[in-house]
């Protein structure tokens, strides 16, 4: 809830906390234009690059169950501090690797560090963050938007020069992370209690943290189906797939900050993430059935349901469980992010035997599937009503104000 300060009136370590975490997120896309050059340069197939995707986060979906255990005992700027260090190691030696396992590896190394950041960033964030667990949210999911538009972009420049760049790109970034985290950032108190390893899956128990989790985790396979498989269809050079994912970035962030509060507060939740699938759902199909301009365009446009769906779910994962917020959000994400370690590989599989339209169907059905849970289990979500109310008196009061 807002307890009072502007969006953009944050203490200076939050600010640092979310460039650090710009620069984390950069790394999910900066791969994206340079996918086919490292195919190419390292002689491997589409479904083997893929695999940069799937260990990456399945790594980070693992290490998400530690994350907690970790950060309660040495505490969360120490914690952002190994994450950071972790990335800047792991991305400087993908940028050395000669073959493709030797660069599944080292990402792998660089999804734990991102894991032990990025979660524990968000839990940084929303206690040091001024206007509350709402602002500190859309902050975080600005972030993340920036970070997913950016890296193509940075992905492209560099990765025109030589397909090594942007690794090497990534790991001087985040060593500047490094440095503003560790000047800037005071000691995060440790919690009383200490978390157990056990935590975050006791925490998925709960009726709505697993309706949340397991429909993220749907939603999760359709949006990195786009993410992952698109730039070997589009034909383009590193600069053109570049442009294609910093327009669809764009619309993630703008979408996730702007439109999805506003929708939140005005249908609800649930309904905003059933409208959110649906549409993420016939987008899907329009990139399976079109041609290259279709692509392009429908591609694009999926960051409208995507920064949507990121900031609600994220939200909703919070707000749900009657768990801490660190370990309802390490629950959470272990399970959605599995969605984002299968997808990379089944789509580019189905892509090479089935046809370049299959993967987007199967993910339009996710979002069905997803659409399923949600409406199955939906009793199970009535907390998000009272959170949404809320919403709504507090937009009330400000235009009163």
């Amino acid at each position: 809830m807002r307890t009072g300060g502007g969006l953009l009136r944050q203490p200076v370590s939050v600010w640092a906390t979310a460039f650090a975490a710009v620069v984390a997120f950069m790394g999910i896309g900066l791969v994206d234009p340079i996918l086919p050059s490292i195919a190419q340069g390292l002689h491997a197939s589409a479904s083997e690059v893929s695999l940069l995707f799937t260990s990456y986060f399945l790594v980070t979906a693992v290490a998400m169950l530690v994350t907690g255990w970790v950060s309660s005992r040495i505490g969360g700027k120490r914690t952002l501090l190994l994450g950071l260090g972790l990335v800047v190691v792991f991305a400087a030696l993908a940028g050395t690797s000669g073959s493709v396992a030797e660069l599944v590896g080292f990402r792998a190394g660089w999804g734990l560090g991102n894991a032990l950041f990025v979660a524990t960033a968000l839990a940084v964030i929303v206690g040091a963050a001024s206007g509350g667990a709402e602002t500190a949210i859309i902050l975080y999911e600005a972030a993340l938007g920036l970070g997913i538009s950016l890296g193509p972009l940075v992905g492209a420049l560099l990765g025109d020069w030589n397909w090594r760049a942007p690794f090497f790109g990534t790991a001087t970034l985040m060593a500047a992370g490094f440095v503003l985290i560790a000047t800037l950032l005071r000691v995060v108190p440790r919690p009383a209690v200490k978390t157990r390893l056990s935590d975050p899956l006791r925490a998925l128990a709960h009726g709505g943290l697993s309706t949340t989790a397991f429909t993220a985790l749907f939603y999760n396979f359709a949006f990195f189906t786009v993410l992952a498989f698109t730039p070997f269809i589009l034909g383009m050079s590193a600069y053109g797939i570049g442009a294609v994912f910093f327009g669809w970035g764009v619309m993630v962030a703008v979408c996730s900050v702007l439109l999805a509060p506003r929708l939140q507060r005005r249908l609800g939740s649930v309904t905003v993430l059933h409208l959110a699938l649906a549409l993420l759902a016939v987008l899907q199909a329009g990139i399976a059935l079109s041609g290259h301009a279709g692509i392009v365009v429908f591609t694009i446009l999926t960051g409208v349901p995507i920064g949507i769906s990121n900031t609600v779910f994220t939200e909703a994962a919070m707000e749900v469980s009657d768990a801490p917020r660190p370990i309802a959000s390490a629950g959470y994400n272990f399970v959605r992010w599995m969605g984002g370690a299968l997808a990379p590989f089944v789509a580019t599989k189905l892509g090479e035997h089935l046809g370049t339209a299959v993967p987007y169907l199967l993910g339009a059905a996710c979002c069905a599937a997803g659409m399923a849970i949600l409406y199955a289990r939906r009793h199970h979500l009535r907390p998000l009503s009272r959170v949404d109310a809320g919403h709504t008196l507090q937009e009330a009061a400000a235009v009163r104000g």
